[in-house]
């Protein structure tokens, strides 16, 4: 009975120190893929990367990770001359491949969200235009037009979708002319605008797109998702 208390005692040691191992492994491989995470074509702020599952050191040995959950924010592109800035994009990693010496890694899936502020989202925007949250899945869209030499300021609601699966498209509902000849077009020249999203890792695709009172949200799913570091 002594041998096999002291037996117990022994594993229960040995059990606490490989799990110290363990995720004492787990928060040195989080720090070092956060600083080595990159997106190709884009500039990134900064990342948070959370491993999951138990044990994490025999995952590294069968080189695949079960679940990765994955934070980029500032996520910065450039297209026909608008940069375009996902404020934020939280994804999760399901079955990630590590490749030889770890300098990549490929999800088999991947599931997440990335938000657009409406303050990066008028910064991509025609100059003089604000875009804002304008209640039940619409945007607030001001432009200030020159009607004859005057300036002439105009509030649309207008609604947001996703085209050909990477371009964001607002166009308003309707324009208040006020019998003003050509004052709609005018203001939809400002406020009408098509802008390209970019910058997101190989893999991920753009899904579905709602306006929401932080920003506009949109669904990313992917398969064969790369990560290059």
């Amino acid at each position: 009975m002594r041998a096999l208390r002291i037996l117990l005692v022994i594993v229960v040691v040995l059990g606490g120190i490989f799990v110290a191992v363990d995720r004492a492994a787990v928060y040195f491989a989080e720090s070092e893929a956060e600083g080595r995470i990159q997106v190709t074509g884009a500039t990134i702020g900064s990342t948070d990367v959370s491993i999951k599952g138990f044990p994490f050191l025999t995952q590294v040995a069968g080189d695949q990770l079960d679940e990765v959950d994955v934070e980029i924010t500032g996520i910065e592109t450039a297209a026909n001359g608008r940069r375009l800035r996902i404020s934020r994009m939280d994804a999760a990693l399901h079955e990630v491949k590590l490749s030889e010496g770890y300098s990549s890694a490929t999800a088999a899936r991947a599931t997440g969200t990335a938000v657009i502020s409406y303050e990066d989202l008028t910064k991509a925007a025609s100059d003089g235009v604000v875009v804002e949250y304008g209640g039940k899945n619409k945007v607030k869209v001001t432009g200030t037009v020159d009607v004859l030499g005057n300036p002439v300021s105009r509030n649309v609601l207008s609604t947001v979708t996703l085209v050909d699966g990477h371009i964001v498209r607002v166009r308003a509902d309707q324009v208040p002319g006020e019998g003003v000849p050509g004052l709609e077009g005018l203001v939809r020249k400002k406020t009408d605008f098509d802008r390209e999203v970019g910058g997101l890792p190989n893999g991920l695709k753009l899904q579905k797109i709602q306006p929401t009172a932080d920003g506009l949200e949109i669904s990313v799913t992917g398969t064969d998702v790369q990560l290059a570091g």
